[in-house]
């Protein structure tokens, strides 16, 4: 794609009112990128469909996605879900990782456990959790792990929002 089409998709500049042929003006949006740094921030942006995530990831996480800090923005994603846990299945502050998603999704007993599911999509359920939280969170609480593609941190995000959204749903139904 032509880099004049993309910054015209994209709203960057417009074509000229009055004139005839390819003469264009640069919009608003288009003067508040100054620098590469500026462009590569918006770029980020588009790659990271706010509208589709939970609000109190939008809140902690944006930011950091946008500067580029992939890997601080998908461990603050799963640290929400793992707060969330903790939160919503009245746990303690000693209950951590993997192993409050194994006792907050307990196939049997688990606070966010809905028993009106067959047991193996419980239990499915409670490794997704389980995985994610082991794969996505834990090893960035112990060591440094760098998360350079935009779109594989794009994609755990998501995954982080849609997890939140599922304890919020279990949570509203423990409190009804």
């Amino acid at each position: 794609m032509e880099a004049w089409v993309w910054l015209e998709r994209e709203g960057l500049i417009a074509p000229k009112p009055g004139t005839q042929g390819e003469w264009v003006f640069v919009t608003r949006r288009g003067r508040q990128i100054v620098d590469r740094a500026g462009l590569e921030s918006y770029r980020r942006s588009d790659l990271l469909p706010r509208h589709l995530l939970h609000p109190v990831i939008t809140q902690k996480v944006w930011s950091a996605f946008i500067r580029g800090e992939y890997d601080t923005a998908v461990f603050q994603s799963f640290k929400e879900v793992e707060v969330a846990v903790r939160v919503a299945g009245g746990f303690t502050a000693s209950d951590i990782g993997e192993k409050l998603m194994r006792k907050a999704f307990d196939v049997n007993s688990g606070p966010l456990t809905d028993q009106n599911l067959p047991e193996e999509e419980r239990l499915a359920l409670q490794h997704l959790f389980v995985g994610a939280i082991g794969s996505y969170k834990n090893p960035q609480s112990h060591r440094n792990v760098s998360i350079t593609d935009p779109t594989e941190a794009v994609e755990m995000i998501l995954l982080a929002s849609h997890l939140l959204r599922i304890v919020e749903i279990r949570a509203s139904k423990l409190h009804k």
